[in-house]
């Protein structure tokens, strides 16, 4: 079982930019390696949206097609964190993020795959 918290939302102009952090802590038996992770989204009135996952070795990541070149996901397997940098940011980018972890079970992730421990959220609110 893991526990994650995000940190690092909050109000930024069109344009600007903001680094999204997910702390993990893990059962005694268990390492935050042993997981995949991702990033989502849900914005105001609408369903929740994958955003990009990583692999449990960081080697492998994808990205939801509207963020690619402005979104970069990371990991430090060490620290148990993860990080979602997002740069020129828009307006349609204003939701509340959550990161998840899902077991991992081979060297990749899955942006829409099922994720079985989740975060409470950050806000993320981008102005014009």
């Amino acid at each position: 079982q893991v526990q994650v918290m995000e940190s690092g939302g909050g109000l930024v102009q069109a344009g600007g930019s903001l680094r999204l952090s997910c702390t993990a802590s893990t059962a005694s038996s268990l390492n935050f390696d042993d997981y995949a992770m991702g990033w989502f989204r849900q914005p105001p009135g609408k369903e929740r949206e994958g955003v990009s996952c990583i692999s449990w070795s960081g080697e492998r990541s994808y990205y939801k097609d509207s963020v690619k070149g402005r979104f970069t996901i990371s990991r430090d397997n060490d620290k148990n964190i993860l990080y979602l940098q997002m740069n020129s940011l828009k307006p349609e980018d204003t939701a509340m993020y959550y990161c998840a972890a899902a077991p991992s079970n081979g060297a990749g992730c899955e942006i829409d795959g099922d994720y079985d421990y989740w975060g409470q959220g950050t806000q993320v609110t981008v102005s014009s």
